[in-house]
Parts: structure tokens; sequence; C-alpha cells
């Protein structure tokens, strides 16, 4: 699976989704991860929905997304364009927040979780 964290330093997820300005991208399985990239999503294009259309793209290649806030309409156009958001307690760390999922995956996924991981599995098959 592919994981964006809205982050300022790469360490911690502390950043709302619309003001993020970089994305950091980790390829997460069950065993392992790895940073992918790191998205510049720091262009600041006129009109809300153009903002939002904006920052949707630049994170196209994640599954899913982790962010400090995120509000109800992006949030609702992230889903829509198959990317599943995620809110957590600003300054988490990136690595527990990818240990907790790694647990997760292992022990008992949720459903949510099963089906992003099995739609991973498949795109990369």
């Amino acid at each position: 699976m592919n994981i964006a964290f809205a982050s300022s330093n790469g360490t911690s997820i502390d950043l709302h989704f619309g003001y993020a300005k970089k994305f950091y991208l980790y390829s997460v399985g069950k065993e392992s991860s790895e940073l992918l990239s790191v998205i510049d999503s720091s262009e600041n294009p006129e009109g809300e929905q153009e903002k939002l259309n904006y920052k949707i793209g630049t994170i196209s290649e994640a599954d899913i997304v982790y962010c400090t806030q995120i509000g109800p309409t992006a949030s609702k156009m992230v889903q829509a364009a198959g990317v599943h958001p995620v809110r957590v307690a600003e300054g988490e760390s990136i690595v527990e927040a990818i240990l907790k999922l790694q647990d997760m995956l292992n022990d008992s996924p949720a459903p949510w979780l099963l089906r992003i991981y099995h739609k991973a599995e498949a795109r990369s098959v």
C-alpha cells in the first residue's frame, strides 16, 4: 500500500490536509516500509475547488493519506479519488503510524484496511 503523510519535517504527522506543502509517500507492507518520494504540494491555485483538486492530484499514488485535520468537502473528494483519509493527533510519529498500521494488518485488520490492502496487492501483481 502507498501511504501519504502530511508532514512539515518528514518525521511527524503535523499538518492539515489542505495546508500541507509536502507529503511523504511510503510503500507499506505487512513486514516492511520504505520512503518512495517526497511530494511537493506547495502550489496555491486560485479557488477552493482548484486547491482541493490540486492537493488530491499530488497524492494520486496513495491509497491512504494521514493528516491532522481534513475538512468534510476535502474528505469526500479524497475518498471519491480512491484515497482513504485518516486523521491522527498532531505530532504523531510517521514511524509509529506505520508500525500501528502493520500491527493492524498482521493482527485483525478492519474491513476498510483489508479492502485497501488487497486492492494495492492486486495492483502490484
